[in-house]
């Protein structure tokens, strides 16, 4: 229950900050939204976009699932929540830009690493996993017999790219980046040393964001 109530406090504090006597933000934001970024981030409790960006509401749409993860454009029966939620964000609010933000320790990559995702109980998370097995494999090729952390962190960066190049399935985003109204970055956040790299197609490789520390 102290959690609950510490939420409850912070919400208070929230809507004092945005819903003041004096007007607030969300005097604009009632009447719609109107982000220009898209951020598909990890649901990690420790990597919030909004957070890391310094973002107020109305700045970012943003995706969260585990492993920051974007699946390949399909149709079928299934509920796809990602692809909905890129539909709605490049068709309906027209932003200019998507970033898939990845992380360090992360979790769900973990997971595909080691092979725990194919364990009891893992049956969601191994299947929705499975959309980065690709990046295994070439992590697994490419560095066999390194140290698994050494493993881990490039698996990481590796389904970033994956899930960028998945976005380019989508025949709506695809259009859009061809014509130049659409760009597409890939984010890695270093939580241990609490460094932002950001990936360059010009050199293949993650480097720092200029200007951070």
């Amino acid at each position: 229950m102290q959690d609950i109530e510490r939420f409850i406090a912070g919400f208070r504090a929230f809507q004092k900050n945005y819903f003041g006597p004096e007007g607030s933000q969300f005097d604009i934001l009632k009447h719609g939204q109107n982000p220009s970024t898209m951020i598909i981030g990890c649901s990690d409790s420790r990597v919030d976009p909004a957070i890391l960006t310094n973002c107020q509401p109305g700045d970012i749409f943003t995706v969260r699932n585990v492993a920051n993860l974007v699946p390949p454009y399909e149709e079928n029966g299934g509920y796809h929540g990602v692809s909905a939620a890129l539909e709605f964000a490049v068709c309906r609010l027209g932003v200019e830009r998507i970033i898939v933000l990845g992380h360090s320790q992360c979790g769900g990559i973990g997971a595909l690493m080691t092979g725990d995702c194919s364990a009891e109980g893992a049956g969601f998370i191994g299947r929705w996993m499975s959309i980065a097995a690709l990046a295994r494999e070439q992590v697994m090729m490419s560095l066999p017999g390194k140290d698994a952390a050494l493993q881990h962190r490039a698996a990481e960066q590796a389904a970033i790219l994956l899930s960028v190049e998945n976005l380019r399935t989508f025949p709506f985003i695809d259009q859009r980046v061809a014509a130049g109204t659409l760009s597409l970055h890939g984010w890695y956040f270093d939580l241990t040393a609490g460094e932002l790299l950001e990936y360059q197609p010009e050199s293949g490789v993650f480097i720092k964001v200029p200007g951070t520390k």
